[in-house]
């Protein structure tokens, strides 16, 4: 990779991930403002950033999707007196309160302007996640 490509994928990162306005970019890349919002137009940041948001807040759909199936699942075995796995049980009963969670997180998520920092899921969401739908034991640090 030449550096001027480094310099690209750097600022699109920043301008696509980190949610930078352009003067931002420029300052942290050290390069022209003029020369960050060409490449935003040549390489269709604008594009990119709007695919980025909107697979960030699809995954309480995803969500949704699979305690649906597991729901299925699981309503299949009742009906057809099998025994139904107790770690299904488990995963399912401790899904359900998490989906409208995370809806309302992604919900505030893409409601803040462009510049609000948005840095994915905090440590704190992940230990959520871990003790109330994985059943994890939080680990004492």
């Amino acid at each position: 990779m030449t550096k001027r490509e480094i310099l690209i994928s750097n600022a699109e990162r920043l301008y696509v991930v980190d949610q930078l306005t352009l003067e931002e970019v420029a300052a942290q890349i050290g390069v022209n403002e003029r020369t960050i919002r060409r490449w935003k137009n040549e390489h269709k940041w604008d594009l990119r950033k709007e695919q980025y948001v909107q697979t960030k807040t699809m995954f309480h759909e995803e969500l949704y999707n699979f305690a649906r199936k597991l729901m299925i699942s699981i309503e299949f075995d009742i009906e057809n007196n099998n025994k139904v796995d107790p770690g299904r049980m488990f995963a399912f009963t401790k899904m359900l309160p998490m989906i409208n969670k995370i809806k309302e997180y992604e919900d505030e998520l893409a409601n803040k302007p462009d510049k609000a920092e948005n840095k994915g899921i905090t440590p704190d969401f992940v230990k959520l996640i871990e003790t109330e739908i994985l059943g994890m034991k939080p680990s004492e640090e």
